[in-house]
């Protein structure tokens, strides 16, 4: 038994994009190969003990997170200064320190569960029905919290506020009293534009059209895109430790195949009222240290006995899935600008019943 090139490629960009949306990168590669039959059941069957599949999903995993370091570099740069600075003069006061120990603390609890549970979910949960039940359910809570969300309300999100008044100055340039126009949550204008500025719209333009992007020069483009990453994070450290500590404690749930990592963090950030940009964000933070650390405690896999033979698929299918999950993260932080969960809860459900049906007749 040992892996082609081809179920390398396609795994690794599975692994690479499944792992970052929220619909299972673990229950997908339990499904397809099962869905598929054949060889490719029989090579990739994530539940066997010493399967040759289990080294290779490392690579995988290291090559993720090597993805997300690369698209957060800045915000890791101001994470590990903040953490430096924390521990050099003990204290923690700015948002960079506190949001480091945040994902400090709240790493801890699915680490711990990771080292305890993992072997025995795996290998008595890693197979095809289960996965499918585990998907369906995992679109019931993207689902739920999408409820809870609504009912709650959105004004946690600068990005929906609605706009108060509309003026004119002696110019004749009129003036929106919010950025953040669009009572749907689907306008993005003046990104760069601190929340409830006076932001200044053309003649003739809707408060809210911001300015085309041909005349926004790039560096400034660049800026605007950082301040917004700081904002967000400074945001995020707003929160109670408490508060954050339980939204990292919910990757616990991703040990079952079906449940998505950064569905289950982002269902719960959003419960404890963090809007769809910023906890998308969290998720992709909390989850950088968690995968590479699960990818680093199984290198002995890869270097061993298991890893005999499938070197160049590693190498192959790593860069498949480095290159699926920056495309991946890339698309969905400006998905959940203005998206929502809901499309990923319909698809996780509809996928998970028709392989239920598929496996029963087949």
């Amino acid at each position: 038994m040992t892996i082609t090139y081809p179920e390398a490629i396609v795994v690794g960009l599975l692994q690479g994009v499944s792992e970052l949306f929220p619909v299972s990168s673990l229950g997908h590669s339990v499904l397809i190969p099962a869905l598929i039959g054949g060889r490719w059941a029989a090579d990739l069957n994530v539940s066997a003990p010493e399967s040759p599949y289990l080294a290779f999903i490392v690579g995988l995993h290291v090559a993720t997170a090597a993805a997300l370091l690369v698209y957060f570099w800045r915000d890791w740069l101001r994470i590990i200064s903040g953490f430096i600075t924390s521990v050099r003069y003990r204290r923690v006061e700015t948002a960079d320190e506190r949001l480091a120990w945040m994902i400090i603390v709240a790493t801890i609890p699915v680490g711990l569960a990771g080292l305890l549970l993992e072997h025995t979910f795996r290998t008595v949960l890693g197979r095809p029905v289960p996965a499918a039940i585990f998907l369906i359910i995992n679109g019931f809570i993207l689902y739920g919290a999408e409820r809870v969300r609504r009912r709650a309300g959105d004004e946690s999100n600068p990005r929906r506020r609605r706009p108060v008044a509309v003026g004119s100055d002696e110019g004749g340039t009129v003036y929106s009293s919010s950025a953040y126009a669009d009572q749907q949550g689907r306008g993005r204008a003046d990104i760069g534009a601190p929340v409830g500025a006076d932001v200044p719209v053309s003649a003739g333009v809707p408060a809210g059209a911001g300015a085309s992007p041909a005349a926004i020069p790039v560096g400034a483009t660049a800026a605007a895109t950082d301040d917004t990453s700081a904002e967000s994070n400074a945001r995020i450290a707003r929160r109670r430790i408490a508060e954050t500590t339980l939204i990292g404690s919910a990757q616990i749930l991703a040990l079952l195949p079906g449940i998505s990592r950064s569905g289950v963090t982002m269902a719960a950030g959003l419960r404890r009222g963090l809007s769809h940009e910023d906890a998308a964000r969290f998720s992709f933070l909390l989850a950088t240290p968690v995968i590479l650390a699960a990818g680093a405690l199984k290198l002995p896999d890869l270097t061993g006995s298991m890893g005999n033979g499938i070197g160049g698929q590693v190498l192959l299918g790593s860069l498949a899935s480095a290159i699926g999950a920056y495309a991946a993260v890339r698309w969905l932080t400006r998905y959940f600008q203005t998206r929502t969960l809901t499309p990923f809860a319909i698809y996780c459900v509809v996928a998970g019943l028709a392989s239920l049906a598929y496996l029963a007749i087949r």
